[in-house]
């Protein structure tokens, strides 16, 4: 008997994958967490039913939201990854042998256990797991981090507060003068996508002086295209990155190139459009 998993993308669309088995299974107090095996995309992690990340394409995101700021600030001591239980985030980090100190802001304990193949990234000394909500943990920090990472999943339940006008304050506060935030941007393909997609831009847009989107394509998540904001208090993802220091670092990627860098910046017409009208209001 075969048995399948699918994830709805959207109400007229969903993903399937065959699977071979469930490999774990349980309630946190704040999602449902499920491991399996697949036969396409091997392991996979779902929370509520979602796709996280699978072994073959979370290589994709983790590079994305850690190699995009690393290769423009030209000097990252002090990093806060919000959300990011899973290690990938931090495991990409601890290449850097500059960086001092990790925060990991991760409400969910139970995340931390199941992927161990990435957890190991929280092993690092310089790693700091703090098992909290994220919003909370940031109302006392002043220009703490050269770098925030907002890793958290959607705009929906647990981490809806991560979202919002407040958290993008709360993260501009925290950066130091020339801090950078980068965050997952969602997808702006499907109509049902569209709107928090366009809202998280508006609200970075308006918070930091400097604010871009960039792509990437990650074939489980929805549509298969996927965003990512850049807000900086001085830094532009473009003109300030630092190709030849970034490559004497000999960074191991699987995804990320500095000519990629430039590439993901460059939008297609309809997002751009959708950008600016959020922008223009």
């Amino acid at each position: 008997m075969e048995m399948w998993f699918s994830e709805l993308h959207t109400s007229n669309v969903k993903l399937s994958m065959r699977i071979e088995k469930q490999l774990f299974s349980g309630n946190s107090d704040c999602q449902r967490i499920d491991v399996l095996e697949s036969v396409e995309f091997g392991k996979f992690l779902a929370l509520d039913g979602d796709i996280l990340f699978s072994e073959k394409d979370e290589f994709i995101y983790d590079e994305m939201v850690t190699h995009v700021p690393m290769a423009v600030h030209p000097d990252v001591r002090h990093v806060l990854i919000i959300g990011g239980g899973d290690g990938g985030v931090a495991k990409e980090l601890t290449q850097y042998d500059s960086i001092e100190k990790i925060d990991v802001v991760e409400p969910d304990e139970m995340l931390v256990e199941v992927f161990p193949e990435l957890a190991c990234g929280l092993d690092d000394p310089r790693v700091n797991v703090y098992y909290q909500d994220g919003l909370r943990f940031l109302r006392n920090k002043t220009e703490e981090y050269d770098l925030i990472i907002n890793d958290a999943t959607d705009p929906f339940g647990h981490t809806e507060g991560l979202f919002t006008k407040e958290f993008y304050g709360s993260c501009y506060k925290a950066l130091k003068e020339d801090g950078i935030m980068v965050y997952q941007h969602g997808s702006p393909f499907y109509d049902e996508d569209k709107e928090e997609c366009m809202k998280m831009h508006r609200k970075a847009f308006r918070a930091f002086p400097v604010s871009r989107v960039y792509q990437a394509h990650i074939p489980t998540c929805s549509s298969g295209y996927w965003l990512f904001g850049f807000a900086s208090k001085k830094y532009h993802p473009l003109n300030n990155l630092r190709v030849k220091e970034w490559k004497k670092l000999h960074i191991k990627t699987r995804y990320y190139t500095t000519n990629l860098h430039r590439g993901a910046f460059m939008l297609p017409k309809y997002l751009e459009d959708m950008l600016e009208d959020e922008e223009d209001r």
